[in-house]
């Protein structure tokens, strides 16, 4: 789990089309976030790096279907315009990265997130980041420096069972927000979040609210706050802890020690104003109320270390861990041991499946008998589909020149991809926009695949997964659909739901186009919640045998260097 962002938020960019704007979404795309579109009024119909740029948040949304989050990369002059936007467009949490935003639009914006219910980060923020999952702003830098920086937890199961945890960091100080994660992660303190509150003197969520959210975040263990003088966040902190409002352990450093009365200490947010946010208040209310707060912003990592012992907390990394250059979280050797993702192996064998064996390596979680089952249908149903195919083909001419078995096997291998085997990929993506189109009612896909189909009759496109060379009835597709029900995905789940309701546009028209196999196993496989990156892989798993039973037969029963050709040829195997 995570707060705030993670894998699965979709984020706009306002202000994508600038230099800041362009530079912060190679880093958010490059980290993993789903960045899913832009604004800058007046570029609609464009894109940058691939991602669609529109005129307003509310052309966005309705293009898109709901968002998560916006991050706005806008100059202070025109903020409040752009978060307005953002929040009466249905974003629920805008992030404001400018600096020097009046007071009184940042007060605007808080009555506005207010009335609608959302929240906003800022202004003058950095950005939130929870590390191995996402990140919004321009925390890190760089893509690279944020992986290599921010020690992610342990990932957790796809039941979200056996996962890792980390500290959640609370800072005021943009540079020291990622500061502080370093040295942490330097120390073997994995992270689970990092939020940099902002700078301004008039903000959206505040140190209590953050630390409100760790508190209540499985993923998290400690918290750790770099504070600084001025205002009454950390005061208002402590007597949530003093309270029983905050139970997790908590690690401070309160910057400013030296400022007096009058002193600006780095931003607006960060003044001392006669006797109120003073150095000494913060540090003693801290404390008072069972906070460790340290003296020095050095000692802050090896405080954190102690806390996380004393708790036998999993945020802390092994010392063969710290060393790694780098690491995975799919298979550990040990002498006389072997565990595929954190299952001892000679316990799978005889118990699970191969199909079920292949879903726990690619999600990290042991499935259910039934989808057990459907993963092995999945594979079986694409063992082989003839001579005909690319890959059959290349494989089988490979071996006739003498080739050896591998490398026939790999030259067969080597033809899966975009267009052979991709369009389980494929169709998946295309329901997946279907299905956003119409924010996910199920009730509204019927219309919305007439209208699809319409406009691909127009167009002359074609969709992946459906129709096919040969059948006009796949068995395998009927056999798929049924074994599915029987794993729970029926008619009402999303994906399968959104193939139906193609299929019956089409045939409404009078050109029926059925669900072929890869249109089946795109459905099922995005229903069942797989990554689609790994699609085009479980295809090669799949037909894998099919190609090495090819090649053997190639090499055995064939002349060498023979011409194969394509369709004229005969089965003369078992009746």
């Amino acid at each position: 789990m995570a707060i705030l962002i993670d894998e699965t938020k979709r984020v706009l960019v306002q202000g994508i089309t600038g230099r800041e704007g362009q530079a912060r979404t190679r880093l958010m795309l490059d980290y993993g976030t789903r960045i899913v579109g832009g604004v800058t009024p007046g570029k609609g119909g464009t894109r940058v790096l691939g991602v669609p740029v529109f005129d307003s948040c509310k052309d966005a949304v309705a293009s898109l279907g709901p968002l998560d989050i916006s991050v706005l990369f806008v100059p202070a002059s025109v903020i409040k315009a752009a978060a307005l936007d953002a929040i009466e467009a249905g974003v629920k949490l805008v992030v404001l990265v400018a600096d020097r935003v009046p007071v009184w639009d940042a007060m605007e914006i808080a009555a506005a997130a207010k009335k609608h219910e959302a929240r906003f980060v800022g202004p003058n923020t950095l950005g939130i980041a929870s590390p191995g999952k996402g990140l919004v702003g321009m925390i890190g830098g760089r893509a690279e420096s944020a992986r290599e920086w921010f020690k992610a937890p342990l990932p957790p199961s796809r039941s979200g069972k056996g996962g890792g945890t980390g500290v959640g960091i609370i800072s005021r100080s943009g540079g020291m927000s990622s500061s502080t994660a370093y040295y942490c992660g330097q120390a073997g303190v994995r992270i689970s979040g990092i939020v940099h509150i902002g700078g301004d003197a008039v903000l959206g969520l505040r140190i209590p609210d953050v630390a409100a959210m760790f508190e209540q975040d499985p993923a998290t263990d400690a918290i750790v706050v770099f504070g600084e003088i001025g205002g009454s966040q950390e005061e208002d902190f402590a007597d949530m802890i003093r309270d029983g409002r905050v139970k997790k352990p908590v690690v401070a450093y309160i910057g400013g020690k030296a400022a007096t009365s009058g002193t600006r200490f780095s931003h607006a947010g960060a003044i001392i104003e006669g006797n109120k946010g003073t150095h000494a208040g913060k540090v003693g209310a801290l404390r008072e109320a069972g906070a460790i707060v340290v003296e020095s912003f050095g000692d802050l990592p090896a405080a954190v270390v102690g806390v996380l012992r004393r708790i036998s907390s999993r945020s802390l990394m092994t010392e063969a861990e710290r060393k790694a250059v780098w690491t995975t979280a799919i298979t550990r050797i040990e002498p006389n041991k072997v565990a595929v993702r954190g299952r001892d192996i000679a316990d799978l064998m005889g118990r699970i499946t191969f199909g079920a064996a292949v879903y726990l390596i690619l999600t990290g979680d042991e499935p259910t008998e039934s989808v057990g089952r459907l993963m092995d249908a999945i594979l079986v149903s694409s063992i082989d589909h003839g001579a005909t195919p690319p890959s059959c083909l290349a494989a089988r001419t490979v071996a006739s020149t003498g080739a050896s078995l591998s490398q026939s096997v790999a030259a067969g291998i080597s033809s899966i991809n975009r267009h052979h085997g991709g369009a389980i990929e494929d169709c998946a993506r295309y329901l997946g926009a279907l299905l956003a189109s119409v924010g996910g009612d199920l009730a509204k896909l019927d219309d919305a695949a007439s209208a699809e189909v319409a406009r691909i009759k127009g167009s002359g496109d074609r969709i992946s997964g459906f129709g096919h060379r040969v059948h006009t009835k796949d068995p395998r597709t009927i056999r798929l659909f049924e074994l599915a029900a029987a794993a729970g995905l029926g008619e009402h789940s999303p994906h399968i739901a959104a193939a139906r309701a193609v299929e019956r546009a089409f045939a409404a028209i009078g050109k029926p186009l059925p669900i072929n196999v890869d249109g089946a196993i795109g459905a099922i496989l995005a229903d069942l919640g797989i990554d689609p990156r790994v699609y085009n892989g479980i295809f090669m798993i799949a037909r894998t045998p099919g190609l090495v039973s090819h090649v053997v037969e190639e090499q055995t029963r064939e002349k060498p260097m023979r011409r194969i050709d394509p369709v004229n040829h005969a089965y003369d195997g078992p009746s």
